[in-house]
């Protein structure tokens, strides 16, 4: 009878495994922390347009703006973790508004973290009628007459904020920070001559350094980037910790199956490995970062700890 009882029981013991197995059996959401046309909405769609036709199912943007992006990292986090919502998070849902402002989530406990996809250093420029043409004449000409000198940003704890204001730390200059309600209109009064710097991603800013609109002088990361090799990075300067980037990855909520977390972060690392992918990535001017999920884990762990630390020792709040 026990033999019996147990025989019966296996089928339904390995339904769940087997729902797992064949994940996704329907549509994928992934919401996006911004509007159509944003940077984070153009690599989510790319992504999503790659893992629907290598899984077979479709992956939907859904596009959720609103409050810096903390409308739509909390829907993600409340969203059933069965592995049909994921968000496209990045360096600001994850890392830095929690380090700068009271966010209704917790950027690690209501999160599994997927996949890394990838990052673009942020990019110091300069107007190109300031009289300096490289960092080190930068700095110089900002330790002299600070009250000529000031930046703009796209919003106050914002990534371009927080960079700059810890590059001014480093250096040792003082400079008047400018918030914009974006990065574009940032720039508009950098050409018009508003504002003498802007250190935004690099995306951003490169169009500007093609048009001769604006003058390069140092970007974040490890290395010189390949779309401005003739740039040094702020490390090379002998400035240390700047290897900080924007980085975009694809997370779920908490408590997400193992299988389903395996499957996407297998299927996204091996997009990561494929030169036509790694071409749409450059188009952004994205670098691929691929990453197991307990690497992405702590990448963003650690990003938290040093955003936080930034905007403590700068007095920088976003409220």
């Amino acid at each position: 009878m026990k033999r019996r009882t147990l025989l019966l029981s296996l089928p339904f013991c390995a339904a769940p495994l087997g729902a797992q197995e064949t994940y996704p059996a329907r549509a994928v959401r992934i919401i996006a922390p911004q509007a159509p046309g944003g940077g984070v909405d153009l690599i989510g769609r790319i992504v999503a347009d790659r893992l629907s036709r290598v899984v077979g199912q479709p992956f939907v943007i859904d596009n959720q703006a609103g409050a810096g992006g903390s409308i739509a990292t909390q829907m993600a986090a409340r969203a059933a973790p069965d592995g049909y919502t994921l968000m496209l998070g990045y360096v600001a849902t994850h890392a830095t508004n929690p380090a700068v402002r009271k966010v209704p989530y917790d950027a690690q406990r209501d999160f599994t973290p997927i996949a890394m996809i990838g990052g673009t250093p942020n990019l110091l420029v300069c107007r190109p009628s300031l009289p300096v043409s490289n960092l080190a004449e930068f700095v110089t000409y900002a330790k002299a007459q600070p009250d000529k000198v000031n930046y703009g940003t796209s919003g106050k704890g914002t990534l371009n904020h927080l960079v700059m204001e810890q590059f001014k730390n480093a250096a040792g200059f003082q400079s008047l920070s400018v918030p914009y309600r974006s990065i574009g209109q940032a720039f508009t009064d950098l050409i018009g001559g508003q504002v003498q710097a802007i250190f935004p991603g690099l995306a951003a800013g490169l169009q500007h350094v093609r048009a001769g609109n604006v003058r390069p002088l140092a970007v974040t990361g490890t290395r010189r980037h390949r779309l401005l090799p003739d740039v040094p990075t702020l490390k090379e300067a002998g400035y240390e910790h700047f290897e900080g980037v924007t980085w975009y990855g694809i997370v779920g909520p908490a408590r997400l199956p193992p299988a389903v977390v395996r499957r996407l972060n297998e299927e996204v690392n091996r997009l990561l490995a494929q030169p036509d992918f790694r071409d749409q990535l450059s188009g952004e001017a994205l670098d691929p970062m691929p990453m197991t999920p307990p690497q992405f884990g702590d990448y963003i762990a650690a990003e938290i700890r040093h955003w936080t630390e930034v905007a403590r020792t700068n007095h920088i709040t976003g409220d």
